[in-house]
């Protein structure tokens, strides 16, 4: 057999080797239009920042590891600029010998990744003005920066441009983020991703939202970046970094079928509408596995697994490709920020039915040294209590927490099997209840209908007119140090004996700091006859609405 893969990185180079495992006897060429076959694309923001300090460490694997170890036929520098379906074959371009030749093929698998954006904006092709893609690049960008330039303007907000934030403040260098959204990360909910915004700002990052670049000119001392507000900024590198588009052009013009935002279509053996041409990685439109709708999610974990799905497929394994449910983390300074499956805006854009909880616990024992917090949102199904997506952010323990709750939405769990979880605890690693026990106690309770409660962002969209009574159940102490407007205050050790000061012709919105004390309220209150509901996640959830730069 006669297999050809288009592109190397992630999916590409793990369909060659997976594909070689598999026979010994295909013949199996990789060819990849730059020098390098399989590099480190997330690393290359810390080798900017000289967290990473040798080069050689963002190479995977070399051409000649593959060739040695695989017995693959390896082609660098090497562009397939067309594919003939009918004759079976592909038209190669050797970049380094000008030779153009055609390559024949039994199966064919394109990995062509996605393209950095570079949306048509005056001045975008002056020098000092990148994308970040490959080692080509990183290579570009390290050099400005090691020549001690003072500001750099990176425009979109997005994992990749606040990475590089942090490696250019490791650098000395004063930062400008410009985000066209409201809000930082675009794929979090908007209030998860106040503590990364607080951390940002409090290391001296300039962060402007709902902003966006109108162009770019030369100035003596570098580049003027001009906003749509009519401000002006002056840097001497700017990153851009708004978003990708799929490598579609060979699929398109071989006559493969593509989505309405281009993503080369598959169907769940990752084959294209030619079925001997299956496509991985970027370029593809997947499933999205919580929902099942067509979705694009540029991540390398789900384009590994598809490359070795697509080589089972072609030599007689008929394995499918599950959906991709967009986990990911991203580190900004001390914080972390991760999430999987789908997010509130989602859901809500497609019209399906959820709750959502939030609590906000220690990563381990609080009275262990070190406990550090972390806010965590849970989505599920209102009627079967399914989980469908979660975020958190926080300090340690956030990856484990996602990563349960990642697992879980592949296995259908629901939040009452979340309560039974069964997960490893010594206090210097998590709690008795870990927080992945808490989360399924309080979305359990809330469909149990054990708790009542209402979500902050209910409580500020009212008139303060038709708002319930707000009744702050913490000391006298926090409740100076901050708390809801109009909100009046009675502890809870307090409440029995002070109920009389509570009207029960009006409805009363209780909460505490994070949830608890807010629960034992609702349930004093409630069996006393008082329509009450707790505020959930209590006055650190209201907090989180409450963040702009």
């Amino acid at each position: 057999m006669n297999l050809l893969i288009v592109g190397g990185v992630a999916g590409g180079a793990s369909a060659a080797a997976r594909a070689r495992r598999l026979s010994e006897e295909a013949h199996i060429v990789l060819f990849e239009r730059g020098p390098d076959v399989s590099f480190a694309n997330c690393g290359l923001p810390y080798y900017v920042g000289g967290e990473i300090a040798e080069r050689e460490k963002l190479l995977v694997t070399t051409p000649e590891r593959l060739r040695s170890r695989f017995n693959l036929d390896v082609r660098t520098l090497s562009s397939v600029e067309a594919i003939d379906r009918t004759a079976k074959t592909v038209r190669v371009h050797d970049l380094a010998s000008g030779r153009v030749y055609e390559e024949p093929y039994d199966k064919l698998i394109l990995a062509p990744g996605a393209a950095p954006l570079r949306p048509p904006i005056p001045g975008i092709d002056l020098p000092g003005i990148f994308t970040l893609r490959n080692l080509q690049d990183v290579d570009r960008i390290k050099e400005r920066v090691d020549q001690g330039i003072k500001q750099v303007v990176v425009v979109g907000a997005g994992f990749i441009g606040l990475e590089l934030v942090e490696n250019f403040v490791r650098r000395g260098i004063t930062t400008t983020v410009v985000e066209l959204q409201d809000q930082i990360l675009p794929p979090f909910d908007k209030e998860m991703t106040t503590p990364i915004l607080e951390t940002l700002l409090a290391k001296g990052v300039t962060v402007l939202l709902g902003e966006s670049a109108d162009a770019f000119e030369q100035a003596a001392d570098g580049l003027v970046v001009r906003l749509k507000s009519g401000q002006q900024l002056t840097a001497q590198l700017v990153i851009l970094g708004v978003g990708v588009r799929p490598e579609n052009h060979l699929a398109v013009q071989a006559g493969l079928e593509v989505g309405p935002r281009g993503g080369i279509r598959v169907n769940d053996h990752l084959q294209t509408s030619d079925p001997d041409i299956y496509a991985v990685g970027d370029a593809i439109e997947v499933k999205d596995f919580v929902s099942g709708d067509p979705t694009q999610v540029p991540l390398a974990g789900p384009a590994n697994r598809q490359g070795r799905i697509a080589a089972d497929n072609i030599f007689g394994r008929a394995v499918q490709y599950r959906g991709t449910q967009g986990t990911a983390i991203v580190g900004v300074f001390d914080k972390t920020a991760a999430m999987t499956g789908a997010s509130e805006k989602v859901l809500r854009r497609s019209q399906r039915p959820f709750r959502k909880i939030y609590i906000h616990p220690a990563h381990h024992a609080g009275y262990y040294p070190g406990a550090e917090g972390m806010s965590l949102k849970l989505l599920f199904d209102p009627q079967s209590g399914r989980i469908l997506g979660a975020q958190a952010v926080g300090g340690a323990g956030v990856d484990k927490r996602i990563d349960v709750l990642a697992v879980a939405i592949q296995a259908g769990m629901t939040v009452f099997d979340l309560e039974e979880m069964e997960l490893a605890y010594s206090p210097q690693y998590g709690s008795a209840k870990d927080p992945i026990n808490m989360a399924g106690f309080v979305a359990g309770g809330l469909l149990r209908d054990d708790h009542p409660q209402v979500n902050v962002e209910t409580i500020l969209a009212a008139p303060a007119d038709q708002r319930p009574l707000l009744l702050d159940v913490r000391t006298p102490q926090e409740f100076s140090a901050g708390n809801l407007p109009g909100a009046v205050n009675i502890p809870v050790d307090e409440l029995r004996s002070r109920m009389n000061e509570l009207p029960h012709d009006r409805d009363i919105a209780a909460y505490c700091q994070v949830g608890q004390r807010g629960y034992l309220a609702t349930c004093i209150l409630r069996q006393a006859g008082f329509s009450v509901a707790n505020i959930g996640g209590g006055y650190k959830t209201y907090k989180l609405f409450q963040m702009t730069p």
